[in-house]
């Protein structure tokens, strides 16, 4: 009982111990699913605003924050580009008292600074894009009304980037006070109600072909007056041409009469020349040929001498090297005969040597052969003689060898327990009990042996001892119990 209880204030100790540990980990865990659950990430098109505990509103743009719930809210701000289309409901009069509707486009944004998302988030929070441009659409016309009125229709149809320019110029003042930054803006389309618009495009067209007409006409004229031109100065330096060619042609004949005068005269002296140098030519010819004819009959001659010599040399050297060859060719057959003949030499020898360790490992096989036989004809032997002793000797020498053997079999059945120091029985168990159980185990063991032998032991003894009691019956009951005693 004193176990129990003091087990029982120990495990409220321990209760008592570990439940401020458990409120700490549960508040630990709530905290941090609160703050989980107030985990923010705003994308790069949009503005997370958190407000509530500081006086300055925290702002996310594209990064991750936290949002205290129950103390803190989180309101959403469009950064995105957006469309606002600016028409012109009604006629608007030009400066020129022109009524015209005029279509145009914007591009706007929330201007991504502080300042500009603190702006825009006083008239746009939570706001859709749409809804963020039908807002600014009647400021964005009111400012395009303005600029029209201070513009003529020639110069809003002909220069519509001065007047978006001036459009985006006059509407910023008024987007930079809700935060907002115009992008673009692009004018598609100037109509008004007269058609005065198309007349002055038709004055133009006519305009553009009359000037077209006189200038085609100024050109043509051009054109002739320099054609004119152009041939009169083409025909004076065709008729000076002419005439300096006629005056060429004069300067060339007699220039090539004189010529051919010079040409004469150095053709006649060419020609002297020719017969004198001709025939000093000829001698010096003759003269060469001569001394040619000897120098080529001594060339011939020391040709043929050393022509005869080196194709004696050549001749000796050949007969040399085919004699060398000759030698090399006897010694390299030589050579191979005896390669041949040591090579069939070494295969008689390995061809010789197989034969021999065949033969031995035959007669080996054969002689371990012859071997087992004998064993086997030994142990076949061994066994019917130990059969025919068997037979000589008859059951009553088998119950003897059977009868010789049970002490030593019960001997080594109770061999185990000579081993045990102490042995203690429980129930009906006692030394006779032990005893029988040793009994059984030399039964079991004899009773084997005899399987084992083909012979039943039992009825071996039973037909001896019944043998013997017949043959050994007395007349007399007293001398047959005293018989039996001694038996």
């Amino acid at each position: 009982m004193k176990t129990a209880l003091a087990a029982a204030q120990q495990s409220s100790f321990l209760d008592t111990a570990a439940l401020p540990i458990i409120i700490v980990v549960i508040a630990i865990i709530a905290i941090l699913a609160i703050l989980a659950s107030g985990y923010v990430k705003a994308p790069p098109d949009q503005a997370y605003i958190i407000s509530g505990l500081k006086k300055e509103s925290k702002i996310l743009i594209g990064r991750a924050g936290i949002k205290i719930p129950f103390l803190e809210r989180m309101d959403k701000l469009y950064l995105g580009q957006m469309t606002v289309d600016i028409k012109t409901e009604q006629s608007v009069p030009t400066n020129d008292f022109i009524n015209v509707n005029v279509d145009a486009v914007a591009k706007v944004r929330i201007n991504p600074t502080t300042d500009g998302i603190k702006l825009a988030a006083k008239n746009f929070l939570n706001k859709k894009p749409g809804d963020i441009a039908l807002d600014l659409q009647d400021s964005l016309q009111g400012n395009m009304r303005e600029i029209i009125g201070t513009l003529s229709l020639k110069v809003i149809n002909t220069d519509r980037d001065s007047f978006s320019d001036q459009v985006m110029m006059k509407a910023s003042k008024d987007m930079d006070k809700l935060g907002i930054e115009i992008l673009s803006c692009n004018i598609q389309n100037v109509t008004d109600e007269n058609g005065l618009i198309k007349d002055l495009g038709a004055d133009n067209t006519s305009l553009i072909k009359k000037n077209a007409a006189i200038a085609k006409a100024q050109a043509d004229r051009d054109i002739a007056i320099a054609q004119a031109e152009a041939d009169k100065a083409a025909n004076e330096a065709r008729v000076l041409s002419d005439t300096q060619i006629a005056q060429k042609n004069n300067e060339l004949e007699i220039r090539r009469a004189e010529l051919k005068i010079i040409s004469d005269n150095k053709k006649a002296e060419a020609d002297a020349a020719y017969k004198i140098q001709a025939q000093s030519q000829q001698k010096s010819i003759e003269t060469e040929t001569v001394n040619a004819q000897i120098a080529r009959q001594r060339l011939d001659a020391e040709i043929r001498a050393k022509a005869d010599a080196d194709r004696y040399r050549e001749e000796q050297q050949a007969q040399a090297e085919l004699f060398k060859r000759q030698k090399e060719a006897e010694a390299k057959k030589f050579e191979q005969q005896q390669d041949a003949e040591a090579k069939k030499a070494m295969a008689e020898a390995v061809r010789f040597a197989r034969e021999q360790e065949a033969e031995g490992i035959r007669a080996t096989g054969l002689a371990e052969a012859e071997a087992i036989r004998a064993k086997a004809t030994a142990e076949a032997e061994g066994i019917d003689k130990k059969a025919e002793a068997m037979k000589k000797y008859g059951e009553a020498a088998i119950i003897e060898m059977i009868m010789q053997a049970l002490p030593e079999i019960a001997k080594n059945v109770a061999e185990p327990l000579s081993k045990v120091d102490k042995i203690t029985m429980y129930g009906e168990g006692n030394s006779a009990k032990m005893l029988q159980d040793i009994i059984n185990s030399t039964t079991q063991v004899t009773e084997g042996l005899a399987q084992g032998m083909g012979i039943d032991v039992k009825a071996l003894l039973s037909s001896i001892v019944g043998a013997k009691i017949a043959s050994n019956t007395p007349e007399d009951p007293q001398k047959s119990d005293s018989d039996e005693y001694e038996q």
